[in-house]
């Protein structure tokens, strides 16, 4: 039988690679902007940002968000 429920966007996408994908389209400072987090105003990067993500739930599930939203945008 068909699964009718919808896929998971996210199944399968690790965390590093949802944070590369938006720093690559809106760059740290727009990120900062749109998710208010320290990881992303002050000395940026992937690595710091990851460190912090993984231990903060709340970040996570908001990164999480934007990426669900940025999707269509990003390229193929």
């Amino acid at each position: 039988m068909e699964n009718l429920k919808p896929k998971d966007p996210l199944h399968g996408i690790t965390l590093k690679k949802i944070l590369e994908d938006l720093e690559a389209f809106y760059g740290f400072d727009t990120l900062g902007e749109l998710i208010n987090i320290k990881c992303f105003k002050e000395n940026p990067s992937v690595k710091s940002s990851l460190t912090f993500l993984r231990k903060t739930d709340w970040a996570r599930k908001k990164v999480e968000g934007l990426y669900i939203k940025t999707l269509p945008k990003l390229p193929a």
